[in-house]
């Protein structure tokens, strides 16, 4: 960039010792070598605008500050307001919800110093066994999609944010994560521009002003079978050239393994007309990547990027505000919005007496899933007895929990054997009787018995299982 910045975004995890490590000697030598910014991950709401407003004054100039917010500020920080999924937001098929819940996260994120908010997801959910998107995407029509995606995208912007639709040009049909590996999308060229390009399209019309790129190979669009992000064909000459989109190209997080090389995906990703680099690999220094690329890059196209990425570091607040997150009233808002986007499947009584059973398939990785105490907690509230299973309360209903959502270090979809054999038992045990509740996306209703009542609650964070609990109670006879 002119004024001396590099396009690179580090990444700054909270760590509950340490926090985000603001005092470590990398992010010393991040701010030395003139970095963008960095991708905040964890931490309390607090703790990030703390963060954003410390490392502003230590840079001694503007840092743009960014955020995984698929499901709202509260996702990453705590004390900011959680959404629901974006499938299930979207199910509700009310744009002015969608609006809303981009502005809110905006509002909230801004308010904490993050301006650039990594969402909304516009991969299509084509395809069952794909072990990442799930219930991240709006849905499986092209369409519908590209209008949920074009209102929260709205939102977002009216709320202040920078949102950046991703990932480009659809993550929809792959089988494999590209955390894990390059997954290679098979579909014809004119397939993916009749379905996975058109809410990508409804991305730019809503003038989204970033995008980002997949770490997934397409051969129909790029023959030599290079990942999205490092394809100038893809890049270059169907998202800037075909599709007419002006605005900043960022990578997917270059730790993931889709993306090979580090080194060798950052300068093949400028030269394929990316302009932000995003979360290298820890103690990589990207100055051998960037200058390998300004050998090769044409400086008028060098020029362009080093604009673009201006436009949008000027687009952020100069810094976090005193604004609250969190309040009462966004709480209230965001449950109404939660309960409403419950499908039940089928229906029974419920006593005052729960036999819960709990199956997590999300246990496991390097980050803990929330906590699964806060749906006892809110059927107890509800005024619920809850007992443990098995064998514990004998003549309540039974209740079968079951946790399932995208994991990045699953490599896969659906429930784990073990899992599906703990559901088998509980099948087993109780028959028709009680009730399941799903926390995940409408495909593991194939995997619980179709004879049980069901709730889908989507998602297993805090907020669905107080909504799931409070739909439960309902059902309580007196």
């Amino acid at each position: 960039m002119s004024d001396g910045s590099i396009p690179v975004v580090p990444a700054l995890r909270w760590d509950d010792e340490t926090g985000y490590g603001l005092e470590a000697p990398g992010v010393a030598r991040h701010l030395a070598a003139g970095v963008l910014g960095f991708i905040l991950f964890g931490g309390s709401a607090e703790a990030a605008r703390a963060a954003t407003a410390e490392l502003r004054r230590h840079a001694g100039r503007p840092l743009l500050f960014g955020a995984d917010l698929e499901r709202g500020a509260g996702q990453q920080f705590d004390g900011a307001t959680p959404l629901p999924p974006l499938a299930a937001l979207a199910s509700l098929e009310d744009e002015g919800v969608l609006e809303a819940a981009g502005a809110l996260t905006a509002r909230e994120a801004v308010a904490l110093g993050v301006s650039w908010i990594f969402a909304p997801v516009a991969d299509l959910a084509l395809e069952p066994r794909n072990p990442i998107v799930g219930t991240r995407s709006p849905g499986a029509d092209p369409h519908r999609v590209g209008r949920a995606v074009a209102a929260w995208i709205r939102g977002c912007r009216a709320g202040g944010g920078i949102p950046c639709v991703k990932h480009f040009p659809g993550h929809g049909r792959t089988t494999e994560d590209s955390h894990r590996a390059l997954p290679v999308v098979s579909a014809d060229a004119d397939t993916l521009r009749n379905t996975d390009l058109v809410p990508f399209r409804a991305a730019l019309a809503a003038e989204v002003p970033s995008v980002m790129t997949a770490h997934v190979a397409y051969p129909a669009l790029d023959p030599e079978g290079r990942a999205a992000t490092r394809s100038r064909r893809i890049v270059h000459d169907l998202l800037r050239r075909e599709m007419g989109f002006d605005g900043v190209v960022v990578t997917d997080a270059l730790i993931m393994e889709g993306a090979g090389s580090p080194e060798a995906a950052m300068a093949e990703a400028l030269t394929a007309g990316v302009d932000v680099l995003l979360y290298p690999p820890e103690g990589l220094d990207p100055g051998a990547a960037l200058g390998l690329a300004a050998e090769t890059l044409d400086p008028e196209e060098a020029a362009a990027s080093a604009e673009r990425v201006r436009r949008l570091a000027a687009a952020g607040p100069m810094g976090p505000s005193d604004e609250p997150v969190g309040t009462p009233e966004d709480r209230a808002r965001v449950l109404d919005w939660a309960q409403r986007t419950l499908r039940v499947v089928g229906g029974g009584p419920v006593s005052g007496d729960v036999v819960l059973t709990v199956v997590d398939d999300d246990r496991g990785g390097p980050f803990p899933p929330p906590s699964r105490a806060p749906f006892t907690d809110a059927l107890r509230h509800a005024g619920l007895r809850v007992h443990g299973a098995p064998g514990n309360g004998d003549g309540g209903i039974p209740v079968l929990c079951l946790y399932a959502e995208p994991r990045g270090w699953k490599g896969r979809a659906g429930l784990s054997e073990e899992a599906r054999a703990a559901v088998g038992r509980w099948r087993e045990r109780h028959g028709a009787a009680g009730w399941v509740v799903v926390f995940g996306g409408p495909g593991l209703l194939e995997e619980v018995p179709p004879e049980v009542p069901t709730l889908l609650a989507w998602g297993g964070e805090v907020l669905m299982q107080e909504a799931a609990a409070r739909r439960l109670a309902r059902e309580a006879t007196p």
